[in-house]
């Protein structure tokens, strides 16, 4: 069953709580955390703000920026009661996320201002496993969180990161807090929530890692389909996206949507890219609906919404797409969006889109 991700924050949490609150008596305060700036108290108390934040932002719907309210420690608080504060933001966003709905949204910066609760999950999920280990590690104590956890963050929001031979030390590396084997150190990094392009009556909604891993196979990718779906193109596609992030190729707004009909937040089908745009600025689209969505006009409003999205990009400035010779439906969807028929063979026809001013 798709999960929320209210058990894996929970699980975190609860990970965190029993090995801090096994070296609550210890001096927190004045000890470094890891490679933070922080000490391990300030780190520690950041924790809950991070978990009461996410909560708050789910919660509220917040759409144009952080809720306005901070966390703030009663004087005299001692580290244990700080534990104890961890262990109840992290039941605030596990109940937050277990009542918003699949299709609700709320700010967040990184990388397209918003996320989805699945990624406010992750989040809250990273914040708890990293820094646990940044306060264990100043503290000299050993942590590893359950591989799980580390699976089901990096198959959310570090969609870009190739997956390594293990979880946690990827996770580690991905955050420029340990080595793997074979990559550069990184100085930098971001997570990256999924892309929601909006269009009139649809939305098209960028699939993470592992909801292509689920739709690839008999799963549902944690949306809820129309009778007939997902249908066999939308699980080839899903797993050409999943193969895309083994091999540490996958960039993911040029991946995969689903497409989700806003009346009743039901998937019809799936439109994507076949892979990042060359050297010549072209990038491939293809796309399918549930044969009870077509004869609508769904495809052509992605398909519109989709190719002004790539066309408004830098990188951008033809979108290409191949289709049967005697699939008269699509070839009608690409002319009705504004393709333009530019080359055939024996088995397809090519159309092309271009940007404004090109010839």
């Amino acid at each position: 069953m798709w999960t929320t991700g209210a058990e894996q924050v929970e699980q975190a949490v609860a990970e965190c709580v029993g090995l801090l609150g096994a070296v609550a008596e210890r001096g927190w305060e004045g000890v470094r955390a890891g490679r933070l700036e922080w000490d391990c108290r300030q780190t520690a108390v950041h924790i809950a703000e991070d978990l009461i934040a996410y909560a708050g932002q789910l919660a509220g719907r917040e759409q144009d920026g952080y809720s306005p309210f901070e966390l703030s420690m009663e004087e005299d608080t001692d580290n244990a009661d700080v534990v104890r504060v961890i262990g109840t933001t992290g039941a605030l966003l596990a109940a937050a996320l277990r009542t918003a709905p699949r299709h609700v949204r709320a700010f967040h910066p990184y990388p397209f201002r918003s996320a989805n609760r699945e990624g406010f999950a992750a989040m809250g999920v990273v914040e708890v496993l990293l820094h646990t280990h940044d306060i264990a590690e100043g503290l000299g104590v050993s942590y590893e969180p359950a591989p799980e956890l580390c699976d089901f963050v990096l198959t959310r929001i570090f969609p870009h990161v190739q997956p390594g031979p293990t979880p946690w030390p990827t996770l580690l590396w991905a955050t420029g807090r340990g080595e793997l084997a074979g990559r550069a150190p990184l100085a930098e990094w971001r997570w990256n929530n999924n892309l929601v392009i909006d269009a009139e009556r649809i939305t098209l909604q960028g699939i993470t890692p592992a909801a292509a891993t689920d739709l690839s196979t008999v799963g549902d990718g944690g949306f809820e389909w129309i009778e007939g779906g997902p249908i066999e193109g939308t699980r080839v596609g899903a797993g050409l996206v999943y193969k895309q992030y083994e091999d540490g190729v996958h960039r993911p707004e040029w991946g995969m949507y689903v497409l989700v009909r806003r009346e009743d937040e039901r998937a019809i089908g799936a439109m994507g890219f076949h892979s990042v745009p060359d050297e010549a600025g072209r990038v491939e689209v293809g796309y399918d609906l549930v044969d009870g969505a077509r004869g609508h006009g769904y495809a052509t409003e992605a398909l519109r919404a989709l190719s002004s999205w790539a066309l408004g990009r830098p990188e951008v400035r033809t979108v290409v797409a191949n289709v049967e010779r005697d699939n008269l439906p699509s070839q009608n969807v690409l002319a009705r969006a504004g393709f333009t028929q530019v080359a055939e063979d024996s088995e397809h026809l090519t159309y092309e889109l271009r940007e404004p001013g090109e010839g």
